[in-house]
């Protein structure tokens, strides 16, 4: 079977810089609550667990809009869902700002959850769609550059804003962003609707349960899942971490975060490229051991020079990108095409889910004697995600098992004519 150009065309680059500006605003939104954790918790004088309560509250409220939403992800034009859940997302985003106890924080972080959570699914269906299985490494590169694009950016600009303003002023940024980049959406992005031809199923349910009772399918959900649980555990804390362990200040954390960005910047696309050239459980296999050696020297770190902690951080995260390129190109790979929205919505579901349980589990572990204290025991989160990891790493390799499977029966392909004359 003949593939499609691996050159992007012109449109199938407006498509990428969209989906790369959307998940730049939801992953800032997400990514903000770690380094305002530690003002957070002083200000709102809330403890380690109630902090990760509030960063699950948001995860499992987009694993259960990501359930709801699934058996549905596939009956409309993916363009009108992602309005849909962007302008709920931009809601609740100013209701965090908006937000003046904990309760109402752990309410508007629900809200946003509600929204939030299925945006990065559709954005897969819809990469899932218009770009060939060949392409989906480096689009994943570009689209995840949004990653350290809220820490060159984002974060810094949040964290100096919320330093001069107040902890408020982040979430009114990625608002107005969101505001913005929605309008493009609406003006510049075609609908998306070629799946709609192929639909077997009468009812949402059905649908979500063809899905789901799909042992392909279940393997892909488990290894997001377990993936997921590892790579969440430490995000919450982080910050806390940082300036009551390692000494970093608060006026230091932005340059920090700006570093790790600047070097996910420069890492990503050169990921994305190797994940297209190289096999992609390999490539994941490889990033999956490198991460935890750092992951291991990270979490038992006494204070340092700040250069030497930028340094680790951008390692780290090297190996944290390193995994999710190869792998989520490779989950783009199972489902078929009637079936891509309802499976990137439940997947997108399970990784929040996942997330959430890790940040409560995450909060259990961890303790503060005082909210001006060292954190304990962070270094035991080190060792549970090696625990998590190692099996993470043979469902990964099934997944990719399954994934050349259909490639060899020629059924992994995209069916829209935008990848192939645009």
């Amino acid at each position: 079977m003949k593939q499609a150009s691996t050159a992007f065309s012109g449109h199938q680059k407006m498509i990428v810089a969209l989906l790369a500006l959307t998940q730049f605003t939801v992953i800032l939104d997400f990514m903000v609550m770690s380094p305002l954790g530690d003002m957070l918790m002083k200000s709102m004088n809330i403890k380690p667990n109630q902090f990760g309560l509030i960063v699950s509250a948001y995860a499992f409220s987009a694993g259960i809009s990501g359930l709801l939403t699934a058996g549905f992800a596939d009956r409309f034009d993916r363009k009108q869902l992602l309005i849909f859940f962007y302008a709920g997302f931009i809601l609740g985003t100013l209701c965090c700002g908006l937000a003046n106890t904990y309760y109402t924080m752990v309410a508007a972080r629900i809200v946003t959850g509600l929204f939030g959570g299925v945006i990065g699914s559709i954005s897969l269906a819809i990469v899932t769609d218009l770009f060939d299985i060949s392409q989906r490494g480096r689009v994943m590169g570009f689209v995840q550059m949004a990653f350290g694009a809220s820490q060159v950016l984002g974060i810094p600009i949040g964290l100096y804003l919320a330093n001069a303003w107040g902890w408020e002023a982040p979430f009114f940024l990625v608002a107005g962003v969101a505001a913005i980049v929605m309008l493009l959406i609406i003006f510049q992005l075609q609908p998306v609707i070629a799946h709609l031809a192929v639909q077997r199923d009468k009812s949402a349910f059905t649908h979500l349960w063809h899905t789901v009772r799909s042992r392909d399918y279940r393997i892909g959900f488990t290894a997001t899942a377990l993936m997921s649980v590892g790579g969440f555990m430490m995000m919450p804390f982080g910050s806390a971490f940082a300036v009551n362990n390692l000494h970093v200040t608060q006026e230091q954390l932005p340059l920090l975060f700006m570093v790790t960005g600047v070097g996910s910047l420069f890492i990503m696309p050169v990921l994305g490229k190797l994940s297209d050239k190289k096999d992609r459980f390999t490539l994941f296999s490889i990033a999956s051991i490198y991460a935890l050696v750092i992951i291991i020297i990270y979490t038992h770190l006494t204070p340092q020079p700040l250069w030497i902690i930028m340094c680790l951080n951008v390692l780290m995260m090297a190996g944290i990108m390193g995994r999710m390129i190869p792998f989520t190109a490779l989950t783009t790979g199972i489902p078929d095409l009637s079936d891509r929205g309802a499976f990137m919505s439940v997947n997108s579901s399970l990784q929040q889910i996942a997330g959430g349980i890790a940040a409560v589990i995450a909060g259990m572990i961890v303790s503060q004697k005082d909210k001006f204290s060292p954190l304990e025991h962070y270094d035991t989160l080190g060792w549970v995600i090696v625990g998590l990891t190692l099996p993470c790493i043979y469902l990964v390799h099934r997944v990719s098992v399954i994934v050349k499977r259909k490639l060899a029966k020629g059924a992994v392909v995209n069916t829209t004519s935008v990848a192939a004359e645009v």
